[in-house]
């Protein structure tokens, strides 16, 4: 029997940590290959992301597994991202499972976001008019994001990056370190001078 998961950081680095900095690993990952959440109804959940926000159905999965002294017998459903990742969505058979494994919807700050162009960020919203969907839009300066709540309370966020994405790239990277040591020291002093609202 596996053990479940828990968090491995406690937030306190040892001090041969702070005494050396971080190292990147060699090799970043590649890419999101799927971000996984619960649904209610796969079928809603279909008709939400294919049907409304174009998102194609690329894999059912029906599976039965051993899991923390439990038969698990569920379907994990993925809707397919241009660089090959997807969002998927588990949901299971058995009501009680469903209920205990369900994601409770979640304030803006905890959503998923996916890098669009312009277009695709225009087509999304005109989606979303047709079909009665409520999108919001927010301005942060280096993107402009197109938010829709999913059936299941999942915030999915469509950022369209800054004309000038490279520079506030580079300059963020610059000073990054900097600037969460600040905020870590408790200097709370904004620091998005990029913002045009």
């Amino acid at each position: 029997m596996q053990e479940p998961l828990r968090s491995g950081v406690s937030g306190e680095r040892t001090a041969d940590e702070q005494a050396s900095p971080s190292r990147p690993l060699r090799q970043l990952p590649e890419r999101l290959h799927h971000h996984a959440y619960v649904c209610a109804d796969q079928e809603k959940t279909r008709r939400f992301y294919e049907d409304v926000l174009g998102l194609p159905l690329i894999a059912t999965w029906i599976e039965r597994e051993e899991h923390e002294g439990q038969t698990l017998v569920y379907s994990h459903v993925f809707y397919g991202l241009s660089d090959g990742g997807a969002l998927a969505f588990f949901n299971f058979k058995d009501p009680a499972q469903q209920a205990a494994f369900s994601a409770r919807q979640q304030p803006l700050f905890v959503h998923v976001a996916l890098k669009v162009s312009k277009e695709t960020q225009e087509e999304i919203q005109r989606r979303c008019e047709v079909a009665g969907v409520p999108a919001q839009t927010l301005r942060h300066g280096y993107c402009t994001s197109l938010y829709v709540v999913d059936p299941d309370g999942l915030t999915v966020e469509f950022a369209r990056d800054a004309e000038r994405i490279e520079a506030i790239h580079a300059r963020q990277l610059a000073t990054a370190r900097e600037s969460l040591a600040r905020w870590i020291a408790g200097d709370t002093t904004p620091n998005n001078d990029v913002r045009d609202d």
